[in-house]
């Protein structure tokens, strides 16, 4: 019985023409991450396991795939191991693993970007702005809008602690979404906000519990979130006095006293208002986002510090954040380089292409990459048109010639099927009288058009 083609879970092909259509949201982000200064990077699918692990928080590291060492990875496991294994004795998992997988597809672009940051500080010029659009891989539960394969592409600059940083990324998520003809809102908090939160609540150890469950509201609900808060050992007393942040709700300015009030004893959320306040003013006005404070806002990463973004679609149905990012000041600090402050967002390209074709805005031209077709009407007539054929394509046409004598139906159900615009009919008669008949293929209309014309007509 022949076996069933599929994709593995979690993953997608792409026909030519959502090709066509990511290749327009790369092309409009990258354009805009050059005109801000960012520079291309490139990192390998796969990382060390141990670059990746502890980077993510505890939930994170659970969905890194790791890669086999080898294809019979079973041989390079250590006699005693296998030993122990086969008399039934417990093995620790961590020795297992490491021994059966020491690398793994990266988890996200972040962590490659710091190590790569660590390996060549000797050769960058700081502070170091990159961009890079690359594939991420994650052991997710499948949904909608969420894979197992997908691409990210990010946005970082590392070696300053200047929060004009975080108004450039800001401004450059308004310029991205402007081009795309997206209405969004730009969700920022602080992490040094949610510390002081900790701080009030009498437990400050528990900041990342805390920080990782608050992340869920919109998800799961307050309930489920003090739940959560309890299982990882918060108390009730303390779930108790950060109550408040659950009924906050204004705009910033109005939200910034009763905040500062609330949280007068902590220094360190003090400091991230006066960072948000920075923030909101010097941003001003925008194109055509908005801006909006969320004090829930977490980002369940253990790695940011400062400012903390997420972008979700005012259109359209795509639950969640289609981009999201932080400032983290460390993140070079586990690899050796310490005090390497650095910001980021990272924009969800499927999650992107999902609301543009749902709300209908892509470009309609993006359909086809061909402008015009050659019939064919046998050898002599086909060899006419290569020489045609080039001069179309040395004027920067996408032209192609049809490769095969059928009927003409045929090949105007191809140039059809592709969306293209002309097919350039080159017959016995066409050729004695040295023209060319083009049929427009969306009005049908036909034209003789003498050879030197036919770039201009195309044009």
């Amino acid at each position: 019985m022949a076996q069933k083609p599929s994709t593995p879970k979690g993953t997608r092909d792409f026909s030519p023409q959502e090709m066509l259509r990511r290749k327009y949201i790369f092309g409009t982000i990258e354009k805009v991450f050059q005109k801000y200064g960012f520079l291309p990077l490139e990192t390998p699918a796969m990382e060390n396991l141990e670059t990746l692990t502890g980077k993510y928080g505890e939930e994170g590291d659970r969905l890194i795939f790791k890669i086999l060492n080898s294809g019979d990875a079973w041989k390079e496991v250590s006699e005693d191991v296998k030993a122990k294994l086969k008399a039934g004795e417990e093995v620790h998992p961590g020795k297992l693993a490491t021994q059966l997988s020491e690398k793994a597809l990266r988890y996200d672009l972040t962590v490659p970007f710091a190590r790569y940051v660590v390996q060549h500080q000797n050769e960058i010029a700081f502070p170091f702005k990159r961009y890079q659009i690359q594939p991420v891989w994650r052991a997710d539960r499948p949904q909608k809008g969420r894979y197992r394969e997908f691409y990210q592409c990010d946005a970082d600059m590392i070696g300053s602690k200047s929060l004009l940083n975080e108004v450039e990324l800001v401004q450059l998520f308004d310029d991205v979404f402007t081009d795309l003809g997206l209405a969004v809102v730009i969700k920022i908090n602080d992490r040094k906000v949610l510390s002081g939160i900790a701080e009030i609540s009498g437990q400050p150890e528990k900041v990342v519990d805390m920080v990782t469950a608050i992340d869920k509201l919109d998800k799961i609900g307050r309930e489920k979130v003090e739940e959560e808060m309890r299982n990882k050992g918060i108390t009730d007393d303390a779930i108790a006095r950060i109550a408040p942040l659950f009924s906050l709700s204004g705009s910033w300015k109005e939200q910034r006293p009763q905040l500062e009030q609330w949280l007068a004893p902590s220094a360190v959320a003090q400091q991230g208002l006066k960072d948000l306040a920075f923030t909101f003013d010097a941003v001003a006005n925008m194109k055509s986002a908005r801006l909006e404070f969320d004090p829930t806002l977490a980002r369940g990463l253990d790695y940011y510090t400062g400012a903390i973004f997420e972008v979700k679609s005012s259109e359209g149905t795509m639950p969640g954040s289609i981009c999201g990012g932080g400032r983290y000041d460390d993140l070079t600090g586990v690899f050796g380089l310490k005090g390497m402050s650095g910001v980021g967002i990272s924009f969800g390209a499927d999650r992107i292409y999902d609301v543009l074709l749902e709300t209908n805005k892509f470009p309609a031209e993006l359909g086809a990459s061909t402008r015009v077709l050659f019939a064919n009407f046998g050898e002599a007539e086909a060899v006419h048109c290569l020489k045609l054929l080039r001069q179309v394509r040395e004027a920067g046409i996408s032209a192609e010639l049809y490769p095969d004598q059928v009927k003409m139906a045929k090949q105007f159900k191809y140039a059809d099927d592709k969306g293209i615009a002309y097919v350039a009919i080159i017959g016995d008669n066409e050729m004695k009288q040295g023209i060319i008949t083009v049929k427009d293929m969306k009005t049908g209309e036909q034209k003789a058009v003498k050879p030197e014309d036919l770039v201009a007509l195309l044009q």
